[in-house]
């Protein structure tokens, strides 16, 4: 039983931005992809929950990105969970190449009861023994990001497609991300390259509804939401470095 569980990967076109090097939205999956491969190698994985109707739900994500890796060159990925709080953790992840560490983020996770919609505590989640002593890959704070937009009229729409709806039959967390990405040009994301991006999922979302994107900036970078029907689904702060470059 491993606490830290390390892989190697090839970027191919497939995750990879019109640049040619590894996406942004690309690498919130692969994380995602990344936790779901050690909760299986712990045996807390989406068929060890099955059977109890229990569920990772993610509540949080932070990425700083240092240098993004070129198409077709291999990376090491790392991740591990971090000291367990008593209804969520944080899981830390690490994209090395060539002992330089081109990314670290961190997500929050919780475990909810699909038939109750109850939490459940970290203790009956994680395996008995487990060692929690690696240290986070990202000791800042997650973003307080605004929640309120009032007045701000919307910058463009998204509609949920079938593509967008994961295994648990709402909008996949990863697809959020790729969804407001891909409401900027080209030109913007080539013009201000992302250095950091934080986000936090407030509700689900499902096919066929239609998301309203709003934006307000801020000193260093943007506020975005998604919402829906009066209700917020999604909020992101991206930090940007004008004239700079992620690679």
């Amino acid at each position: 039983m491993n606490t830290v569980f390390e892989t190697t990967y090839q970027v191919l076109p497939s995750v990879c931005d019109a640049d040619g090097y590894l996406g942004i939205g690309h690498t919130f999956s692969l994380f995602m992809d990344l936790a779901s491969a050690h909760a299986v190698d712990l045996h807390i994985g989406y068929y060890d929950f099955l059977p109890a109707g229990n569920f990772w739900l993610t509540v949080k994500t932070q990425i700083h990105f240092f240098r993004r890796p070129q198409m077709y060159t291999f990376v090491t990925l790392r991740t591990w969970p971090e000291q367990p709080q008593a209804l969520r953790t944080d899981r830390s992840y690490e994209i090395w190449q060539n002992g330089e560490l081109c990314a670290s983020g961190k997500t929050e996770w919780a475990v909810i009861n699909l038939t109750s919609g109850q939490l459940i505590p970290m203790e009956d989640v994680f395996p008995k023994g487990l060692a929690f002593d690696g240290a986070t890959a990202c000791d800042t704070p997650y973003a307080r990001i605004r929640t309120k937009f009032d007045g701000v009229e919307p910058i463009g729409t998204y509609t949920i497609r079938s593509t967008d709806i994961d295994v648990g039959r709402h909008m996949n967390n990863a697809a959020y991300v790729h969804a407001l990405l891909g409401c900027l040009s080209v030109e913007e994301r080539e013009k201000t390259p992302i250095t950091r991006m934080d986000v936090v999922f407030r509700a689900q979302s499902y096919e066929g509804e239609t998301l309203e994107l709003r934006a307000v900036p801020t000193e260093d970078g943007c506020d975005y939401q998604f919402s829906a029907d009066g209700t917020v689904r999604f909020l992101a702060r991206m930090w940007s470095a004008p004239g700079e470059s992620a690679e």
